[in-house]
């Protein structure tokens, strides 16, 4: 008897365990699945444009694209199924900006934020700045240079975790820059000097090989360099090469044997064909450009990312006799900022490939889709600007195989416009829909 009641406890248990499990597998196979309705449809931009087409995504991953409106195919009991009704919208890939500064925004007061806002405090400030990019329809963006230790390092992560609400975000660590360089802090005593002094300032070819080790240390996605001087560097020391050559050679050399790419801020045609020389994968701003430069963009492959809104937005603050720019920027911006958008047309005219970027930042953030007309001002039809700120710049950063257009297996990064972007590309400063891997952020 005891046998038999024993035998019957323990079948029952089994029982028990054996249905928990299917209920716990059950659960465990649950999707999220999403089902986008497009009235319009650039998948890929430089490709044609469909009509009337339905975008499946599962678990934030683009399973399948079908002609007309369908519901969720193969969607199971148990899961969650989301439909987005954009039948009267123009719908296309979430854009890419390859250069912003998520932390900051030039202002007045930004000198002296620089000295009394801490790590912490920089990120809850980059926080706002991210969700105003998402915000705009950039789901992806690459950081160039950003206040504080680790605090763009610490946002990066937070939105990749789901914590913080921005676009995905690629990081570099501390702009690599020669002591006295654009990328080094200006204007301060000298006890506040040696505070504000970062990792990344180097002279020789070994300090410079070690200033690029200590940014793959720190994680850096990438590495950013100053070729040249700058704009917005409070000094008088134009905008000329400023690393010697041997120091680019040791920087890119490093970096490449790491897995990383590099990028160099460059203005003066002397600081871009010494960078494109030795090695670099980018070149910011490029501004004076030359014939010889855009030969050696198309043999090395290299990528322009012109950034002419931060061009038009330096220049409009120099002409304002109330603006905050100390004299030796102001100078320098008249001379820089209507510069970039005739090198981009020359650059665009040659055949360099151009990335889309804006150095927002520099501009408001949010505003990142004005460079779109500033492209197409400087000779690109629309089509060309929104490729530019999807495949081009999804190959730019190396991933166009997680990212960049509407395809099955790549993150659902998806937009969408009221209007028609490819008959007036202004109707991208005004999205209507933001998702990024498959989660709506914005909606009509």
């Amino acid at each position: 008897m005891k046998k038999t009641t024993n035998s019957r406890i323990f079948g029952a248990a089994v029982s028990c365990i054996a249905i928990a499990g299917i209920t716990i597998a059950s659960a465990a196979q649950a999707a999220d699945i999403a089902v986008v309705h497009a009235g319009r449809l650039l998948a890929t931009p430089g490709g044609a444009v469909s009509t009337e087409q339905t975008i499946v995504i599962r678990d934030g991953v683009i399973a399948s694209i079908a002609s007309g409106y369908i519901d969720a195919p193969d969607a199971g009991p148990n899961d969650r199924v989301t439909v987005h009704d954009l039948k009267d919208h123009f719908v296309l890939p979430g854009l890419i900006d390859s250069h912003v500064h998520v932390t900051s925004e030039l202002g007045p007061g930004g000198k002296l934020a620089a000295v009394e806002n801490s790590d912490a405090d920089t990120v809850i400030i980059g926080a706002r700045y991210a969700k105003r990019n998402l915000m705009a329809g950039f789901t992806t963006v690459r950081d160039v240079g950003a206040r504080g230790e680790d605090a763009i390092f610490a946002l990066r992560d937070g939105i990749a975790r789901g914590d913080v609400i921005g676009p995905r975000i690629f990081a570099s660590g501390n702009t690599i820059s020669p002591t006295g360089g654009h990328g080094q802090s200006h204007g301060y005593n000298n006890e506040v000097f040696h505070v504000l002094k970062s990792s990344g300032v180097c002279d020789g070819v070994a300090e410079c090989r070690k200033s690029v080790r200590e940014q793959v240390r720190r994680s850096a996605d990438h590495i950013k360099l100053v070729s040249t001087g700058g704009v917005l560097s409070d000094t008088a020391a134009g905008t000329g090469q400023q690393f010697f050559d041997d120091e680019l050679k040791a920087i890119m050399d490093t970096a490449h044997a790491m897995g990383r790419q590099v990028t160099a801020h460059a203005h003066g045609a002397d600081g871009v064909n010494a960078a494109l020389r030795a090695g670099v994968d980018s070149i910011e701003h490029g501004t004076f450009a030359n014939s010889e430069s855009f030969r050696l963009f198309k043999r090395n492959g290299a990528y322009l990312v012109p950034t002419i809104l931060a061009g038009v937005t330096v220049a409009e603050l120099a002409d304002d006799p109330d603006s905050f720019l100390p004299p030796p920027v102001r100078e320098k911006a008249k001379q820089v900022g209507p510069q970039i958008l005739e090198m981009t047309k020359a650059a665009h005219k040659a055949g360099v490939k151009i990335a889309f970027g804006t150095d927002t930042g520099v501009s408001k953030h949010g505003d990142n889709a004005r460079e779109f007309s500033l492209l197409v001002e400087a000779g690109m039809t629309p089509m060309q600007a929104i490729r530019a700120a999807t495949v081009v710049a999804a190959q730019h950063l190396g991933h166009y195989d997680k990212f960049g257009s509407i395809e099955a297996g790549k993150s659902a990064d998806i937009i969408a416009v009221d209007g028609d972007p490819l008959a007036d590309v202004t109707e991208l400063e005004d999205v209507d829909f933001v998702m990024k891997e498959g989660v709506a952020y914005k909606a009509p």
